[in-house]
């Protein structure tokens, strides 16, 4: 997850002191806001057990080929970047286990509020700071166990409807089946039961496997779904995000 920063007003100030005009200022603050609008900001770090970079690296060129301008950082930092984070449509992060510091977090927290969509998978986004209870009230999940590991299990999309999952029809998975803490207030799309193999009090308990849900003005997606890069090789799980992405960025 890494950071940079820019800006164009400089080349605003050189077309009117060339006489370009007002209306051609006006015609340049708007393709400037229109560029901005497609502008994502991908995350990550943390835990390298969930393959961060990796999962980065399936994600980044089909948010390209979405037409995104993309911005790669490997540090929280970034969202301490006033005018970066005014200037985004969407934040992917994929930063398992970690810290964030209270003004990392503030600062997340009020971009998405103010608008900014926020998309992410699996532990990245849904195990990421484990002591702050706000991020993962706008989050609306926090994993909590995986019972067995590694295991076989079925993704059922109960949302037929719904841009995200249209079209798509129930899958199989090889991976981790997150059980986890829950918003009730979030809108699921696609959910999974466990089958008490592993820890027989849970037998039967549907847990949501992809939801999206608003923070203030923000859009949040989030699938559970993608251990490992590997997963998404079910393509799937991997249209899902892609979707994901699209629908938090207020493209969808």
């Amino acid at each position: 997850m890494s950071n940079e920063k820019s800006g164009r007003r400089n080349f605003i100030k050189k077309s009117v002191a060339a006489g370009i005009g007002a209306s051609a200022a006006a015609g340049s603050a708007f393709a400037q806001s229109n560029s901005s609008s497609k502008k994502a900001l991908v995350v990550w770090g943390g835990w390298d057990g969930h393959e961060p970079k990796q999962c980065v690296d399936i994600f980044v060129p089909i948010l390209e080929k979405d037409g995104f301008d993309v911005e790669i950082s490997t540090t929280l930092d970034s969202y301490l970047d006033a005018e970066k984070m005014k200037s985004l449509s969407l934040i992917v992060q994929a930063f398992t286990m970690s810290t964030i510091t209270s003004d990392q977090e503030s600062a997340l927290l009020a971009a998405v509020k103010s608008g900014v969509g926020l998309a992410g998978w699996h532990g990245g986004t849904g195990d990421a700071f484990r002591m702050n209870t706000e991020y993962q009230f706008m989050v609306g999940g926090q994993w909590v166990a995986h019972p067995g590991g590694i295991i076989d299990y079925e993704v059922n999309i109960i949302d037929h409807s719904d841009p995200i999952t249209r079209g798509l029809s129930d899958f199989k998975m090889h991976s981790e089946q997150y059980y986890m803490h829950v918003d009730p207030a979030n809108e699921v799309l696609a959910t999974t039961t466990f089958n008490g193999e592993h820890a027989p009090w849970i037998d039967g308990t549907v847990m949501p496997v992809v939801w999206k849900k608003m923070w203030g003005q923000g859009k949040v997606f989030y699938s559970s779904l993608g251990h490992v890069a590997k997963d998404f090789d079910v393509p799937e799980a991997r249209e899902i995000v892609r979707r994901g992405m699209k629908w938090a960025s207020s493209q969808v």
